[in-house]
């Protein structure tokens, strides 16, 4: 409430709010008002199902009280918690404090389980039991949104039980990228190849790096442009770099699918992906713990339990 950009959208929540009110308490007030003794019981111009009359009297006076009740409680409400714009009430609650304030809980409550794996190695981590459950809790509730629950990904988004790894799969490089993240970036290629042409001719020479069937003079141009072009980050023999988190293009495994029109689109527009950094939000010590659930997927010690 209080990221207003103008002092105008702040009046425009308070104002309708508090006529709103005024304007109920004034409705009730009126439909509450005493009805002369020889109105109350009279018969009304209503009529439904034949013969159910409405009758001209009065609301019951607990009824009408509760809707006071109710009022009171919403002028309480906002004078004490945020509603007015961009006032942020009495209390000075705000979600972001609440969300603090309960991960402060957990974290008296739970954090000692989780500093009991912080200075063991990731592999004698991923050996125990217990801390793969707990591993995989923290998988499930942060990671599977991307990467499934089964973790084998989706288009975009990493197998990590492939044993196929952008950025390395040891130990280290695992925690690294779930700490700090990483960025990948694919430039586009489509103009410095010609258009369609040169770019239908890379994919070809891409798919022979794989032992996939071709049309080699095709791949023999694609070559050419290889050696010009993509060198630098998927190496001579195309096995790729993960210093820079280029892919191996000789293991037939694609993160944006491998078909003729997939591997196209990724050499003629590029790709660009984001993992995001979990250090300030998981902290290294749930971190490291997930690190080993990871790598214990392509160990396969996840799939003995």
């Amino acid at each position: 409430m209080a990221d207003f950009t103008s002092s105008f959208w702040s009046w425009f929540i308070i104002i309708p709010t508090v006529a709103g009110i005024i304007g109920c308490f004034m409705l009730i007030r009126w439909l509450s008002t005493d009805i002369s003794p020889d109105e109350e019981g009279k018969e009304m111009d209503h009529v439904w199902d034949e013969d159910l009359v409405e009758l001209n009297n009065p609301l019951p006076r607990w009824w009408l009280n509760m809707f006071y009740i109710t009022l009171f409680f919403s002028i309480g409400y906002l004078v004490l918690y945020p509603g007015l714009g961009s006032f942020a009430g009495m209390l000075e609650w705000t979600s972001t404090g609440q969300y603090e304030r309960e991960m402060d809980k957990a974290d008296g409550l739970y954090g000692p389980l989780f500093e009991k794996y912080r200075d063991m190695d990731i592999v004698a981590v991923a050996d125990d039991e217990q801390a793969r459950s707990m591993g995989e809790r923290l998988f499930v509730n942060y990671c599977a949104t991307c990467h499934g629950s089964d973790a084998r990904g989706a288009r975009g988004f990493p197998n990590l039980r492939d044993n196929d790894w952008l950025y390395g799969g040891d130990p280290a490089h695992i925690e690294q990228t779930i700490l700090d993240g990483r960025n990948g970036v694919m430039p586009a290629w489509e103009a410095a190849l010609g258009g369609t042409a040169g770019v239908a001719d890379m994919t070809e020479y891409v798919f022979s790096l794989s032992g996939r069937n071709v049309d080699n003079a095709a791949a023999l141009r694609g070559k050419e442009k290889y050696a010009q072009l993509c060198v630098a980050c998927h190496g001579m023999d195309g096995t790729g770099n993960q210093a820079l988190g280029a892919p191996n293009l000789t293991d037939n495994i694609w993160l944006y699918g491998g078909t003729s029109e997939r591997v196209m689109e990724s050499i003629a527009r590029g790709r660009i992906g984001k993992m995001p950094p979990h250090r300030d939000f998981l902290g290294e010590d749930k971190s490291h713990l997930l690190a080993a659930y990871v790598y214990s997927l392509q160990t396969g010690q996840a799939m003995e339990e």
